[in-house]
């Protein structure tokens, strides 16, 4: 879900809250009356030379400069095309506006220039572009806008409640009860809805600790009927030989190396050890060839499911890590999922396989429950290798063990789904409340 800007929010509100009930207009006057609007020159990226000049294009500010500039005054600038065509800023003195913005080559000096900038942002321009691919402005569309010429004392007082309302400021007295009340409502929202985020955190953190007291012989109890893990993995390497994997020996796991203590029926083995790599078969698909099949089958990546195609390369249950370092070091648990049926794996995921399903589960488990980033190599593109990958160091369970494990697991993340999903709904929800308490505070002196 995308991060609301309530601060945006706020000023939209001031600036619907002061306009739609304006008073004392002294006169209507016609955009371009008003403002002389042109637009800016051509200048591609290419041809920029860096300099001391911002840029200006048609979603503001470039973040790039210039040597030479083609305003040479302070003024507003309109987006012409693209996205955010209809989006109102203000050019500084000796900047470059290119041609996918209109600048003011001059204005009625009756008016205050962020008055208009405020009172064009009110309108909304970009309902006045074309619905095209490329969304455009012109000077024609935007002719019937009529700006309300009032007292300068009172266009200053506008500008500096709206200024006020981006400092946080949420009383304004008597006279704007209703612009108090929306923006009161907005920072009550605000909070509910940091209240809900920390509570998604919270519950990641259960995540994380059901998974971490899993794997760590906590979340239940040693049986001790049950056969030692050392029994099981003898039966592990056993039947790899019997599949012919000729694997290069692994080194014993240094004391340094074990993170935290077992139970006794429990055994520590490398990653290598336990698992079958059955990643030969993968490769990458080109986007071109993605586009022309008929997408049947799921395309794994990285971070899983990426497409569908017509194809597979791997049939079964799997267990996928993801490869791509960007990936594991941008997000905040390792990447670890479970591929089932027929599917196509590309290169930059690790396919891992086990003799017993129900190890493939608690595998899944336990990669999910560590950070893999000390096992990351790599400076601009970090990648997760498969030999750092088998090294890794697991604390092996009884396999009647790992079947109560999994099972338990099961049943605590399935409660804290549906919490999370409670949660959203209610994030969602709140959005909802916004839009109508916005519309309902403002909805009576709606323009016509």
């Amino acid at each position: 879900m995308a991060k609301t800007n309530y601060t945006e929010i706020k000023v939209a509100a001031a600036r619907t809250a002061l306009f739609n009930n304006i008073k004392d207009v002294i006169e209507e006057i016609n955009i371009h009356d008003v403002l002389k609007l042109s637009s800016g020159e051509n200048l591609p990226t290419h041809q920029m030379i860096e300099g001391k000049f911002p840029v200006f294009g048609g979603g503001g500010s470039t973040n790039l400069t210039h040597n030479v500039f083609n305003v040479d005054f302070e003024t507003l600038a309109i987006g012409r095309v693209g996205a955010r065509c209809g989006c109102v800023f203000k050019v500084p003195k000796q900047s470059w506006v290119t041609d996918n913005a209109l600048y003011a080559l001059s204005f009625d000096k009756r008016f205050n220039l962020d008055f208009l900038i405020h009172y064009l942002s009110y309108v909304d321009l970009n309902q006045y572009a074309n619905r095209a691919a490329q969304p455009v402005i012109s000077l024609k569309r935007i002719s019937s806008i009529n700006f309300p010429l009032i007292d300068e004392i009172r266009q200053k007082e506008f500008i500096e409640i709206i200024e006020s309302v981006e400092n946080g400021k949420t009383n304004f007295g008597e006279e704007y009860l209703e612009l108090n009340k929306a923006l009161k409502s907005v920072d009550s929202i605000n909070q509910l809805q940091g209240e809900l985020s920390h509570q998604l955190t919270q519950i990641e953190n259960l995540n994380q600790a059901i998974l971490q007291e899993a794997v760590q012989g906590k979340l239940v109890a040693q049986n001790t009927a049950d056969e030692p893990a050392t029994e099981l993995l003898k039966r592990i390497k056993a039947e790899k030989e019997k599949l012919g994997k000729k694997e290069k020996p692994l080194p014993p796991i240094k004391p340094e190396e074990i993170p935290f203590e077992i139970p006794e029926s429990w055994v520590w083995c490398r990653l290598g050890e336990m698992s079958i790599n059955r990643d030969g078969e993968r490769k990458p698909i080109a986007q071109s060839e993605r586009n022309v099949r008929k997408k049947i089958y799921d395309y794994y990546g990285a971070s899983g499911v990426i497409d569908k195609i017509d194809g597979y390369t791997h049939e079964g249950e799997l267990l996928l890590i993801g490869e791509d370092g960007a990936n594991l070091v941008a997000r905040s648990t390792p990447i670890a999922f479970l591929a089932k049926g027929k599917f196509w794996v590309n290169n930059h995921a690790h396919v891992l396989d086990t003799v017993d399903r129900i190890t493939l589960d608690y595998l899944s488990a336990y990669i999910n429950s560590i950070d893999l980033k000390p096992y990351v190599t790599g400076g601009f593109q970090p990648k997760l290798s498969q030999g750092n990958l088998n090294i890794i160091p697991v604390p092996l369970p009884p396999l009647s063990e790992q079947k109560r494990i999994v099972a338990k697991i099961e049943k605590q993340l399935a409660k804290t789904k549906q919490l999370k999903e409670h949660i959203i709904a209610n994030q969602q929800a709140t959005e909802q409340l916004l839009k109508a308490l916005l519309h309902q505070a403002f909805e009576v002196g709606e323009k016509e």
